[in-house]
């Protein structure tokens, strides 16, 4: 909503993974990026800064390879190609790009030419190689600036036209000084000013929201999540009194998280919120089902019919608020796979609901970048740095049919492993943690006497995306703790397990 007013550097996607990854790395420089398409017209580029290409899966040679139009080197505008947008610049301007005879994967020693302005201040170090191809004939006019022991071309360079290129991914956290390589890209060589912070998003992003609602009327489905609180905040500093929220607690919350989010927003704050207490309606629904997926689509449908009923109450309201932030809207559409996905994170609400716009304070933000918007606008940081929960929430923590015992047993387990975390000074440095309660009971001794409990299991992750997930290497003695804690404290619980499986073949939740 406030990008305009900043200069702009435009990652043009060929369907590598690391798109996303690479704009991070950019705005962590200060500099605002987006992601658009390798098919984006040239004049839709000419106010930027710089333009970077992404990898990518294909080779430049095979029919249908994705290119973009060699008007873009015409611009007279600084381009990075990575990887395969590496091969894209050399093939159009007229290099070529051949099989190699040993693919490069992984860590790989490079050397650097200490005077190329994308190397300045780079010595030799490792860097991530990921190729099949490689050019193998540079285009005229560009010269070798980085090598390594099977790729002769590990970056290449044309100063005169700023044309620059590596073979290697700099994004990654593996390339030793991949982000030096940008900071040399964005100020050296594109000039950039870096101007982009989440203190001025902030005041901008409230000023554009007043601007555009006036006095009309905004409601908002909020679920205590960072997007969504954060997003709510921005409009409720806008707009007051005129933005109403809906927080729907379906009782499957963790443990005093609905009065933590009603204390946070209604006390603190003065918004106007509706909190509906509607657990007893979602039991209800849920009562026998052990099917994850139809457990998800029961607490979809009845979140929206509650949402709709309490909407209803209110009147004409002009605006929904939704709380989408940057990698919904990439991932409904830019490179080849323009697979479109709603993102109503109010729980797939109808678009026939009757609003004459949405309101997306955050659709230009990175999670991170929320948070650290969520914390410029003074959001407690519990709230800020809360744990990533699925919209479902307990019920696909809990295997087979979910009740309200098994529920405060979930809650009372998860919030000991959060609080040991946090005792341990790990919360923000493990990406996911939480608690799940199994199906399995099994035979214990507590007391001297025979039990036959249930079994909760663990699960911590590390991850830069979510995507792939590593598990994480938690302490022995902060596992050993929190087991003995849920033994002692959780009664019916009488086993606690460790999951120490990596995404992929896993996935992060259970179900």
């Amino acid at each position: 909503m406030a990008n305009n007013a900043h200069e702009r550097v435009v990652v043009l996607d060929f369907g590598g993974q690391y798109a996303q990854l690479i704009a991070r790395r950019v705005r962590d420089l200060g500099v605002y990026c987006e992601i658009k398409s390798y098919k984006t017209d040239p004049e839709e580029l000419r106010d930027c800064k710089g333009i970077l290409f992404t990898g990518g899966p294909n080779s430049v040679y095979a029919q249908d390879a994705p290119l973009c139009s060699k008007e873009v080197f015409e611009l007279g505008i600084p381009v990075l190609g990575i990887c395969y947008g590496a091969q894209v610049m050399a093939h159009l301007l007229g290099g070529t790009v051949s099989s190699s005879e040993v693919p490069e994967f992984g860590k790989t020693m490079t050397q650097f030419k200490n005077d190329s302005p994308l190397f300045q201040n780079v010595g030799e170090s490792v860097c991530w190689m990921s190729h099949n191809d490689y050019i193998s004939q540079l285009p005229e006019g560009f010269t070798a600036s980085a090598w390594s022991a099977h790729c002769p071309a590990a970056a290449m360079e044309n100063r005169e036209r700023k044309l620059y290129a590596t073979q290697f991914h700099p994004e990654v956290e593996h390339t030793q000084q991949g982000q030096q390589m940008f900071h040399n890209f964005l100020y050296n060589i594109c000039g950039c000013a870096g101007d982009w912070e989440m203190k001025s998003f902030a005041q901008e992003t409230i000023a554009a929201i007043r601007e555009r609602v006036g006095d009309k009327k905004v409601l908002c489905g909020l679920s205590g999540g960072v997007d969504s609180s954060v997003a709510a905040m921005l409009v409720h500093k806008a707009i007051g009194k005129n933005l109403t929220c809906i927080f729907v607690d379906h009782g499957l919350l963790r443990k005093d998280e609905g009065d933590m989010v009603e204390q946070v927003f209604k006390k603190e704050f003065d918004m106007n919120i509706i909190r509906v207490n509607a657990a007893d309606r979602f039991f209800s629904k849920l009562s026998g089902v052990t099917d994850p997926e139809r457990k998800r689509k029961i607490i979809g449908e009845e979140f929206v019919r509650v949402f709709e009923a309490e909407s209803e109450k209110l009147g004409k309201m002009d605006f929904l608020c939704q709380g989408t932030i940057y990698p919904d809207v990439v991932e409904s559409g830019t490179g080849q796979a323009a697979v479109i996905k709603s993102h109503h994170n109010v729980g797939g609400l109808p678009e026939d609901i009757g609003f004459e716009g949405l309101v997306e304070p955050l659709r230009d933000l990175f999670k991170d970048e929320v948070r650290r918007v969520g914390l410029e606008l003074g959001i407690p940081s519990q709230l800020v740095w809360r744990q990533p929960f699925p919209g479902p929430g307990l019920a696909v923590r809990i295997m087979g049919e979910v009740t309200p015992e098994k529920v405060k047993l979930l809650q009372e387990a998860d919030a000991i492993f959060r609080e040991e975390v946090a005792n341990a000074g790990l919360e923000r440095s493990v990406n996911q943690y939480f608690a799940v309660l199994t199906a399995n009971r099994s035979v214990g001794v507590m007391g001297d006497g025979r039990t036959y409990g249930v079994t909760v299991a663990l699960r911590a992750v590390t991850t830069t995306d979510f995507m792939t997930a590593d598990w994480a290497h938690l302490p022995y003695d902060l596992l050993g703790r929190t087991s003995n804690r849920i033994i002692n404290e959780v009664e019916g619980v009488n086993r606690v397990v460790y999951d120490i499986t990596s995404k992929p073949p896993a996935t992060i939740e259970f179900e």
